[in-house]
């Protein structure tokens, strides 16, 4: 996956914006002001750092090199994925992940304006 076709499926899911409040760099992608994304989308290699259930994180680091614990984040709920070191589907199905962690962290009148559960 590309940089700009990592920006444009973050950007896919309701609600989601881009923004830069650490540098001009740092892509940070939220949905209702909460994060679900981070990337220098010009690094390389590229890397996105994702929200994750706790317990699939671990699941995830053991079965993929390319899964780390999320670098200055809070190491249980977030990793660090190298784009190009997992399966496309893969790294699409962790953003939506992090994208729906996120979502159902939210109060229930934001989520209802969101249209999802």
């Amino acid at each position: 996956m590309t940089p700009e076709r990592l920006r444009a499926f973050c950007l896919s899911f309701n609600a989601a914006v881009e923004e830069f409040p650490f540098n001009a760099e740092t892509s940070v992608f939220k949905v209702l002001g909460k994060v679900f994304a981070l990337s220098a989308l010009d690094s390389r290699p590229l890397t996105v750092n994702l929200k994750c259930d706790p317990e699939a994180a671990l699941r995830l680091r053991a079965e993929h090199p390319a899964i780390v614990p999320g670098w200055h984040m809070n190491k249980r709920h977030w990793n660090t994925v190298t784009v190009g070191g997992v399966p496309e589907a893969l790294l699409r199905e962790l953003i939506e992940d992090s994208y729906d962690l996120v979502v159902a962290g939210l109060p229930r009148a934001e989520r209802l304006r969101l249209d999802r559960p």
